[in-house]
């Protein structure tokens, strides 16, 4: 009897003593009914790590980097820092530490070794590439000559035509604009006419220096008289002239690397040697912030895009800042698919 009446008053002192028996369980919140489970907050846009873009010395690169930080700070909100820096040590750093994260203008062929490091080592990746057009040097003539004859954009044409480009009328031969004589562009513009039959009817000229090939240029255009000249893009000159490529057989390797050497016996057509220029993001962009990767995916310029803006920085009072926002300004239809967005609003 004793013991009945001991357990029924441990039972009545267990029930109203809640917080002992609350103690005793370990319980999970809940969701209030209706309510769905919080989501996890998305990872931020540009993810964790600092932004950085790479600001290469030369014009067209640092105008890049400016133009990129414009657009992700203003359609992502990233917190953007540009970094001084010159082709092997950007590549050097991005593939030790990933960063800076973003090189807009790598010429990778000229640090083969740098640059295939960095890919080994999977601190890098090829985000797309720089412009929109393979080939960066290249023939070409005035505008006024190709409306007149229509034909010197083709080598046969340059053939029958030639005569029509001598300085000096009533002689047989054209003048052929070529690059300084110790760059390596004047060897392979030398077997190139050879290549293509054209040695006999143009004559080569060789400037001694860059600004000399450029004034010899602006003085053939200021005559309009017609010229076939060599030159490369991104560059102001094809903007601030109306220039058309002359169109040339499909690049060769092997040919192309003949046109190289001095002792090339039989010099074979071919075009230009493309030349790899590359958007380099680090590897940590794709994990962290897949929609920047994205972006420079998508962003190619146009070569005649950045002849533009190169003709406007030679403007007086124009810095690389400014002809990056009037690029932003005017030219929407260029960048605005780089963001995701239609051509046109």
């Amino acid at each position: 009897m004793r013991i009945l009446v001991s357990l029924f008053l441990l039972v009545v002192w267990f029930a109203a003593s809640p917080s002992l028996a609350q103690e005793s369980i370990v319980t999970l919140e809940t969701t209030p009914a209706g309510e769905a489970p919080a989501e996890p907050a998305p990872p931020p846009p540009c993810g964790t790590q600092p932004l950085t873009i790479a600001r290469m010395a030369w014009p067209s690169a640092a105008i890049l980097a400016e133009v990129h930080s414009r657009l992700l700070t203003g359609y992502y909100q990233c917190n953007v820092m540009l970094n001084e820096g010159d082709l092997a040590a950007t590549g050097s750093s991005m593939g030790a530490s990933g960063q800076p994260a973003v090189a807009p203008e790598m010429w990778i062929a000229r640090i083969a070794d740098i640059w295939n490091a960095a890919m080994q080592g999977q601190k890098v990746r090829q985000a797309g590439v720089s412009y929109a057009d393979p080939v960066f040097e290249g023939w070409f003539v005035p505008d006024y000559a190709a409306e007149q004859w229509p034909e010197v954009t083709t080598i046969d044409g340059l053939k029958a035509r030639a005569a029509d480009f001598a300085e000096v009328p009533g002689t047989a031969r054209g003048k052929f604009i070529s690059c300084p004589v110790d760059w390596g562009c004047a060897i392979v513009n030398r077997n190139m006419l050879r290549a293509y039959g054209l040695h006999q009817s143009f004559e080569i000229v060789e400037p001694a220096n860059r600004f000399e090939m450029d004034t010899l240029i602006a003085e053939a255009v200021g005559r309009q008289q017609p010229i076939l000249f060599y030159y490369w893009q991104p560059n102001a000159i094809l903007s601030q002239f109306g220039f058309r490529p002359v169109t040339m057989a499909a690049y060769n390797r092997d040919a192309f690397q003949c046109l190289g050497r001095a002792a090339c016996a039989s010099p074979a057509p071919t075009s230009f040697a493309p030349d790899p220029v590359v958007t380099a993001v680090a590897e940590w962009v794709y994990l962290d912030a897949p929609q920047v990767a994205a972006y420079f995916s998508r962003a190619h310029m146009p070569f005649a895009e950045m002849n533009l803006v190169l003709q406007q920085l030679g403007e007086p009072g124009a810095t690389v800042e400014t002809v990056a926002d009037r690029f932003i300004a005017e030219r929407s239809e260029v960048w605005r698919p780089w963001v995701g967005l239609p051509a046109t609003p």
